[in-house]
Parts: structure tokens; C-alpha cells; sequence
């Protein structure tokens, strides 16, 4: 057996470079990159492997290329914001030293594991010979002397493994490897890399270094689960489909699209799935006017989709986990609904006491289009879903519209989306996850390709925004890249601005000033928290945060961090500095206060949403709150 000796870490960088996937005869690299930021558990490790590997002569042609990050969560969401883009065929990695470097993974960990979506973790560890114990950072634990704050990744990874010995390298990367390319499986990924252990030397076979592609398979439905669920739709009146994630990470919108032309069947989509249902060019009209689209569905939810599920007697759910906004807490199904699930994962399709279908959602949706052949849903129910839309449509334009010419008034946030949506083209992508923002899009956006539409609603992590950016403009860089933020998430996590100018990744960023947390401020309003502490205020005189508004010029830092920076006041203000933005080849932001108070507020919940509200008080306002609780409550259902 041929042999060559390299240290753990320097194997490990010439096996990533090593790795490809594979679907549909199409090859892709699967770990694209690695993010990292050096600190005393890697640097002499994973850092010195990477310049070795030939990073100092030229990044982008190096075996695995390098990005430097400044907060290492903020990395994490880079990668999983590419991977994303990459419909989850492409990945990656990220390393970190030991102690508040790896902990400081662990939110970004949760949410890719949460959105299913591949990305692969190296943080350094303490000596796995243990002579210089403890070390610098270390958490020490009396009961157990193999537990490192890297433990802390266990429950937020799909597989972890701590690296103890050089040979041990063997079975964990590709264990690892698998499970990044396994559809059902993917997520945070963990490989624990112990400092001494990425510097050892060890004597590798070539074998390990061989190309390698991981096929990622397209399970197809078994017979008599086709069979059922075609006998469901068959027998179904009032069917709606419900769009979720998993039709884009399989690409399967043609196949939606051409089961949505079959069947007429209403289609909505949470807002992982937004964008799946869209019109070819072909067909004349916008690409998001497709007939059967009804937009979101749950607590964000259109009227119409929402007033669809409450008479639906089937439900068909593909690719979708079914989360407590998409079922409005439970309350939003009829209880005699009965749920076909197409998913890839056995955990999802059984969801609700559902028909389960475990396959490959693009799989599945072409064997039941071909199942119902020849069956439609009445021309009544499509005239009536119809109407809806045409009724929606005219609370969209009436949101969206912006003031006349001239106007000095501010904008509205959803004024903000309207004059982003004059801008952007068919092609550019829209980023968001946090605050009042996402119910807004979820509503209101008009999505024009398949992923222009990037709201991360599984975990919902303030700071995602700005770094996805920069993950997703790396994806595909001849798209342009928009992060919406409000001012509360951009000050959780601004630091990768400074990558983005470093790297010359020309993102732009829509800074929404809005003095505070403006989404809990209302849910905190409604629950009888009496929007404590969603201020950002000065102190009042008994000691709450109703003074002044800080003088804080957020415009001015984001500035100082490298970007080019556009002011704008007003609603023709905006539109001229979003077309500037656009138009720019750096990172560019555009600030912009929000009316709090706007002559046309934004469409309410069309749905509940079930936050526990205080069961005793002395206060009118949480009473009043737990007694609508009560209401609302009463009709949740379970669903066997």
C-alpha cells in the first residue's frame, strides 16, 4: 500500500479538496471553501495545513480556498446561506480554536441543523494527550475528563466526533461526508479536532485522498404509497398543497408547477417553500401570477391561503415540517382535515397523523402527477380560490404603494418592500429572517425565481442576514444580494461588513431604522407585556425605556466598517438609492427610518400564533390578553 505522511490537519484539508457530489449526471465540489478564524487550538493545526496547501500563492486556486470571518457564528451563517443557494449539493467548513471561538458555533450549528442544510464544523479541542492540562480556555468538568465546551455541539450537530488519534481521521471524515450528502440526514456536522492531534504526523494511504463522489440519491415513492396518496387526492374536494423547503432543495418546481397544471389545486408555501409555484415565460403573465399560487400559509399567511386551510378537508405537505406558524399553533386545519406528506425524511411525513410518502419530493411529485392523470379539482373551487387571489392582490398593491411624487413623508416598512420591489430583477436574491420583516414578506413579496426568495424562518436568528448575504453572493456570484435588517438585528451581528469589503463581495444591505424591537414590541403588546424593554430608548422618569430615541447614526458605522452608504427620507429618496445600491460593485448600504404609523399598516395576522400568555395578573392588560388566549386556544386540534 502506497503511503504519504502528513499531519492530521494537512490530510484532512487534501481530503475535503478531494470531495463531489453528485445528482442528475451533474458533478459539484462539495466542500467549496472554508471560513476560519486562527486562535491557539488551530492555528498551528488547520492554519498551517491551509497556507501548505498553497493559500499563500493564490486563494482561489488553492485545493480548498480560505475566507477570513470576524465572529465565528457570523460564519456559520455564511456557509449555511451557501449552502442554501446551492440547493444543499455544495457545502462549507468552518474552524475555530478551542474555548469561546467554538462555543460561539454553536447558534450558527442550530440553525443549519434546524433548516436541514449541510455545513461542516472544525473547531479546534484541548490536548487529546492531556500533559499540558488544562489548557488556556479550557472548561474543565470534575466528573468526566473527555467533555470540552465542544460537547455543547452535540444535540445542534447531525453527527460529531471527537478525533483522538491521527488514524481515527479515517472513519470520521467520512462519516462525516456522508451524512453532509444525505438529504435526509444533513445539517451542523462536527468533527472535534484536539490541537496536538491536528499536528501529529501519520503515515496515510493514498486511497484516502482518491476523488471521491457521494451520489445524492432521489428516492422514489413505493407503490402502495403512490397508490394511497393518489386515492386521497382523488377523493378530496377542497385539496390544498403546501409548499415547503424541500421543493427547492430538490429542485422539483417544474415538477410542482406541472402537478399544479394537472390538478388545479391551490398551492401555498411556507417561507422556506415561497417561490416554488411560478409562471414560465412562456405563459405571458409575471412569473409569480401562476393561477394556483395563493401565496403564504399560517400566522404570516395570505387570506386567501389561510381561509383555504380552514376548509380544507386535504392537506398535501411537501417538503415541509409543519412548524407552529405554518398550522397556526394547530388552530388552522379543520379537525376533519386528514395530511398527505411527501418528504424525504419519515420524521416530517408522518407528521399530523399523515399518509406518508417518504421519497425525493421532485420523485414523488412526478409519479402523483402521473398517478391523476386526468383529475382535476371542480371549476367551482378554482373560480373561488381565484377570486381570493384577485382580492389579495389588491391588499398587496395597496401595501406596497408608495407615497406621491414629491411626498415628504417617511416610508413605511412595507413601503421599504415596494420600492425594493421596483428595483430588483428576476434575478436578485432577497435575504431576511428576524423581526416584523419576514411577516411582511411572507405576505406581501411577489417572488419572480425559484431562490430570490431567502427568508430563514426555522430558527429565525437575528445577525443571519448580512453574512447569508455574503454565503449566497459566493454561491452565485452573478446575482445581486439584498440583506433586510432593522436595526436591532443589525446590531447583533454587523462584523462580516468588514469581510464583504475585504473580499470585494458587493453585497447590499437595506438598513430599516425603526428605534428598537418593532415585532416583539407588538407580540409583547398583545400578551399583555405592555412593550417592555422593546424600546430603543432612554430611561423615563420611573425608570422605563420611553424617553428620547438614542442618538445612535447606524448610517455612520456602517460607514465606518467599509461600506458605501445611501440616506434616504423618503419614498422617491429610496427608490433612487436602491437603484444606486444595485447598480454599485462594492458593498453598499442604504439606511432608512420607517414610519411607526403609516396612513396604510401592514395586512394583520390572518392566523393565531399560541404564546403562552400570564394564567394571573394585576395588570388590565395581561388580563385582557390571557382572557383572548383563552379564545384563541380553544380551537386547537390534534390531528390522528
Amino acid at each position: 500500500m502506497t503511503t504519504v505522511r502528513l499531519t492530521v490537519a494537512q490530510a484532512l484539508v487534501r481530503f475535503l479538496a478531494a470531495q463531489h457530489t453528485q445528482r442528475d449526471g451533474r458533478r459539484h465540489r462539495l466542500i467549496d471553501a472554508c471560513w476560519g478564524i486562527f486562535g491557539h487550538g488551530n492555528v498551528a493545526g488547520l492554519g498551517q495545513a491551509l497556507v501548505e496547501s498553497g493559500q499563500g500563492r493564490s486563494s482561489k486556486e488553492a485545493p480548498l480556498p480560505f475566507h477570513q470571518g470576524r465572529n465565528e457564528q457570523a460564519m456559520v451563517h455564511a456557509a449555511v446561506g451557501f449552502a442554501r443557494q446551492r440547493n444543499r449539493l455544495s457545502a462549507q467548513a468552518v474552524t475555530t480554536s478551542i474555548g469561546p471561538g467554538a462555543t460561539n458555533l454553536t447558534t450558527g450549528a442550530a440553525l443549519a441543523t434546524v433548516n436541514r442544510l449541510p455545513v461542516l464544523l472544525l473547531p479546534g479541542d484541548v490536548f487529546a494527550g492531556r500533559a499540558p492540562d488544562p489548557v488556556l480556555q479550557q472548561l474543565e468538568v470534575p466528573y468526566a475528563g473527555d467533555v470540552s465546551v465542544n460537547d455543547v455541539l452535540r444535540p445542534v450537530s447531525r453527527y460529531f466526533d471527537r478525533v483522538l488519534r491521527p488514524e481515527a481521521l479515517i472513519p470520521a471524515a467520512l462519516q462525516a461526508m456522508r451524512v453532509l450528502t444525505d438529504p435526509a440526514e444533513t445539517g451542523a456536522v462536527t468533527l472535534a479536532l484536539p490541537q496536538d492531534v491536528q499536528t501529529e504526523a501519520y503515515d496515510w494511504p493514498e486511497e484516502f485522498f482518491a476523488e471521491r463522489v457521494w451520489r445524492v440519491p432521489r428516492p422514489v415513492p413505493e407503490p402502495e404509497a403512490l397508490a394511497a396518496a393518489a386515492e386521497a387526492v382523488r377523493g378530496a374536494r377542497r385539496p390544498l398543497l403546501i409548499a415547503g423547503g424541500g421543493v427547492h432543495h430538490s429542485e422539483a418546481e417544474e415538477a410542482l408547477r406541472a402537478f399544479a397544471d394537472v390538478t388545479g389545486i391551490p398551492v401555498a408555501a411556507t417561507q422556506a417553500g415561497k417561490g416554488s409555484l411560478l409562471s414560465p415565460p412562456s405563459a405571458g403573465r409575471s412569473p409569480h401570477d401562476h393561477p394556483c399560487e395563493v401565496g403564504g400559509i399560517g400566522h404570516t399567511g395570505t387570506a386567501v391561503a389561510d381561509e383555504l386551510a380552514r376548509t380544507a378537508d386535504l392537506v398535501i405537505g411537501v417538503g415541509t415540517r409543519y412548524t407552529d406558524f405554518t398550522t397556526a399553533s394547530h388552530t388552522l386545519f379543520p379537525s376533519t382535515a386528514r395530511f398527505l406528506n411527501l418528504n424525504i425524511t419519515a420524521f416530517d411525513g408522518h407528521k399530523l397523523g399523515g399518509t406518508a410518502v417518504v421519497a425525493d419530493a421532485r420523485a414523488a411529485l412526478e409519479a402523483l402527477t402521473g398517478a391523476l392523470r386526468g383529475h382535476r379539482v371542480s371549476p367551482d373551487y378554482e373560480a373561488e380560490y381565484g377570486r381570493g387571489r384577485t382580492a389579495w392582490e389588491r391588499t398587496v398593491t395597496e401595501a406596497l404603494a408608495p407615497h406621491p411624487p414629491g411626498a415628504p413623508a417617511r416610508p413605511s416598512q412595507t413601503q421599504v418592500l415596494g420600492a425594493l420591489d421596483s428595483v430588483v430583477g428576476d434575478e436578485d436574491v432577497v435575504i431576511n429572517a428576524a423581526g416584523s420583516m419576514p411577516g411582511d414578506l411572507h405576505k406581501l413579496w411577489r417572488a419572480r425565481s425559484p431562490r430570490q426568495y431567502h427568508v430563514e424562518y426555522g430558527f429565525s436568528c437575528m445577525g443571519y442576514e448580512i453574512p447569508a448575504a455574503i454565503g449566497v453572493r459566493l454561491a452565485a456570484p452573478d446575482r445581486p444580494v439584498w440583506a433586510l435588517v432593522g436595526d436591532g438585528t443589525y446590531l447583533m451581528l454587523p462584523t462580516e461588513i468588514v469581510t464583504a469589503v475585504q473580499e470585494g463581495i458587493d453585497i447590499n444591505v437595506v438598513l430599516v431604522q425603526n428605534h428598537g424591537y418593532a415585532s416583539i414590541g407588538g407580540l409583547s403588546e398583545q400578551t399583555g407585556g405592555e412593550r417592555f424593554g422593546t424600546a430603543y430608548r432612554f430611561r423615563d422618569e420611573d425608570g422605563g425605556y420611553t424617553g428620547a430615541p438614542l442618538p445612535v447614526d447606524l448610517a455612520a458605522n456602517a460607514a465606518s466598517l467599509g461600506m458605501v452608504v445611501h440616506r434616504a427620507a423618503t419614498c422617491d429618496q429610496l427608490r433612487e438609492a436602491l437603484a444606486a445600491a444595485r447598480a454599485s460593485d462594492r458593498p453598499t448600504c442604504v439606511h432608512v427610518e420607517t414610519d411607526p404609523d403609516p396612513a396604510v399598516p401592514a395586512p394583520g395576522p390572518q392566523a393565531w400564533w399560541d404564546v403562552a400568555v400570564a394564567e394571573t395578573s394585576q395588570r388590565p392588560a395581561a388580563r385582557r390578553a390571557r382572557a383572548e388566549y383563552e379564545r384563541q386556544r380553544a380551537d386547537r386540534r390534534r390531528y390522528l
